[in-house]
């Protein structure tokens, strides 16, 4: 029997509510243990036994607090503080003056703080998780007749051809075989309709087969494929701390010795040690330590829900302070697909000896407008010969020898190196030109043009809105065609005929911090590691740029930029807001307490409140404010 491609291959079904609920004494023993604990406790009080209740409930507490002493103890040694000495001293204090309930309670909290982490982290990761568990490991491989073989994921090899049934997930990238098949890519670009593709188109890893049966050509291995890079990235978020969860860290310094400072001034003006112990229970700040990670992973969870992997959760505090972005042009504000709009040779060549020469020489070119110009060749039918030399400047042009021709192609300035006297194209508004030399002497200009996307003038608004004070264009087309896109878009600043170096540059230099830059090409990878946030537009998992990047957006839409400094704004403020929520309402009962009218177990109860109030607050992070537009 086959196993399905789709959504959880070679996994058991998920557990029931039944199932969960049975391995909780396996993943949280010391929970199990204090429940049962506490059972026994209110037994022996039904029986009438208080002074056994006392010992078992007593005896345990202080079991508990020396085996977190122990912990605590090793976290020192390690450089590590934290509040788990408040809980220790709250344990003791109220096992001290008798009041041994409350005792189990502040265990039941401090045991069951990381229980109640782990279930607002699962809710907060579920994005996440979602493209975690998809992942496939079979895959059906098509052999010599059409027989269909299952293979492991990772013995598929380009080349390979794979049947991918319907309601399957696709296991590695290629490209389509069968006529034309739908594909639901919503789990990874957040698209929600599905997407036609046709014979030939690509078909990228983790999107779902919807109807048919299809046939892919394999294009990569598993490990080179987007999906792969994907899962890689999420794991690596997950894992990540921000400087906001460390920042609450450093908070339980000064909140402990106020904490203790309370207790001690209490005992002073009452003379009485149970106030010490009601002050002290209400003083273990669990919201200090587990509301910031909620936030946080719930902020990379609604990330990844709009298309957008943010790679650690220290880049979502970035996002959050964003005040200059810059963008490269070609691919990024514009579409990235020139189009050829007139071949202007000069004599003695014709049209379609220019652009078979200058097609031939840009096969060896990974630039954009390469790929362009090879298309518009094929496309008028030329048969394009194979180079025996070449050689790319990069940003610049190609050399290449071509038919027993010194082919020179790109920018006019590097042209007339091996041309003087080359001329310049007049241009249109949007348009850009390929010059071309041949043996030493100018041949002639292709005239390129490349749409703005339609939703980049929105995106340069949005960001504005969101308090981004500087936005300018980086990119090493001539001025006056990336002049005329800034200008479109109502940007000011530019930077045109640049270089990777002077990308890197100007990025490093920006007075106004952090600086997030937008890219899609090889290229762009050295100053998207440069940049405070680094952004991939439309990444394919294995390109240096979505490497290099810290935020990588999965769809061609440039307005998922903004809404990666939305959620960052919004998931830090989320994070902060439930800090102090903590913090304000634990020192808001130790105040109450130190008046000597709030008994230590509904103290202890009160401090379990507080930690469900703070967790849920930081849960808030999943989604946007009401007005959100």
């Amino acid at each position: 029997m086959s196993v399905p491609v789709g959504t959880r291959p070679g996994t058991a079904a998920p557990p029931g509510p039944v199932g969960r609920l049975l391995r909780v004494p396996r993943r949280y023993p010391l929970v199990a243990a204090t429940l049962l604990v506490g059972l026994a406790v209110l037994g022996l009080l039904a029986a009438g036994e208080p002074a056994a209740a006392r010992w078992a409930g007593s005896a345990w507490a202080v079991g508990v607090a020396l085996h977190v002493s122990w912990g605590m103890v090793r976290d020192l040694l390690a450089g590590r503080w934290g509040v788990d000495l408040l809980a220790v001293t709250a344990i003791t204090a109220t096992v001290v003056v008798g009041e041994y309930l409350a005792a189990l309670v502040v265990v039941l909290m401090l045991t069951g703080g990381q229980a109640l982490e782990d279930y607002a982290a699962e809710r907060a990761r579920k994005e996440l998780n979602a493209l975690l568990e998809r992942a496939p490991v079979l895959a059906h491989r098509l052999g010599p007749g059409g027989a269909v073989e299952d293979v492991a994921v990772e013995e598929v090899r380009p080349g390979d051809e794979l049947l991918v049934r319907p309601a399957e997930v696709v296991p590695v990238d290629g490209r389509l075989v069968s006529a034309e098949a739908d594909f639901d890519e919503s789990s990874i670009t957040g698209e929600s309709l599905p997407v036609t593709r046709r014979a030939g188109d690509e078909v990228l890893s983790g999107v779902l087969n919807e109807q048919r049966a299809v046939v892919l050509r394999a294009s990569a291995t598993a490990a080179e494929s987007q999906y792969a890079t994907i899962v890689a990235m999420v794991r690596e978020a997950a894992a990540s701390r921000a400087p906001v969860v460390r920042l609450a860290d450093r908070y339980a310094v000064p909140f402990t010795a106020f904490a203790f400072l309370v207790a001690g001034l209490a005992w002073w003006w009452h003379g009485d040690p149970v106030v010490v112990a009601e002050v002290l229970v209400v003083a273990t700040p669990c919201p200090l330590l587990l509301a910031a990670p909620v936030a946080f992973l719930g902020g990379m969870s609604r990330a990844a829900r709009n298309g957008l992997i943010v790679k650690d959760a220290g880049t979502l505090e970035r996002l959050a302070r964003v005040r200059t972005a810059a963008f490269d042009k070609t691919g990024t504000i514009t579409y990235g697909r020139p189009e050829l709009r007139a071949v202007h040779p000069a004599p003695p060549w014709d049209e379609d000896g220019l652009l078979r020469l200058v097609a031939a020489a840009e096969q060896y070119s990974s630039h954009v407008l390469a790929t362009s110009v090879r298309e518009a060749a094929l496309a008028r039918g030329l048969v394009l010969p194979a180079a025996r030399t070449a050689h790319e400047e990069a940003t610049h042009g190609v050399t290449a020898r071509v038919d027993g021709h010194e082919v020179v192609v790109g920018k006019r300035a590097h042209v007339a190196r091996s041309a003087p006297g080359t001329p310049e194209q007049p241009l249109g508004p949007g348009e850009l030109a390929v010059y071309a030399a041949v043996d030493g002497r100018f041949a002639g200009t292709l005239v390129m043009s490349d749409r703005v996307r339609a939703d980049a003038a929105a995106t340069m608004a949005e960001l504005t809105a969101l308090g981004v004070r500087r936005l300018l264009v980086l990119s090493g087309d001539a001025r006056a065609t990336v002049e005329h896109v800034a200008a479109d878009l109502g940007l000011r600043e530019v930077l045109p005929e640049c270089l990777p170096e002077d990308k890197v540059r100007t990025v490093r230099e920006a007075p106004d911090r952090p600086v997030l830059m937008v890219g899609d090409g090889v290229n762009d990878a050295p100053v998207l590691a440069v940049a405070d946030v680094g952004v991939a537009m439309g990444a394919r998992g294995a390109t240096a740029a979505s490497e290099s990047a810290d935020v990588v957006v999965l769809t061609e839409d440039l307005s998922r930029t903004a809404t990666a400094v939305r959620i960052g704004r919004r998931t830090v403020q989320v994070a902060l807001q439930s800090i102090w929520l903590g913090i304000a309402l634990s020192v808001a009962l130790m105040l109450v307490a130190a008046t000597g009218v709030l008994p230590a177990i509904l103290g202890a109860l009160s401090q379990e409140v507080v930690d469900l109030l703070a967790i849920l607050n930081a849960l808030r992070a999943l989604r946007g404010p009401r007005r959100e537009p």
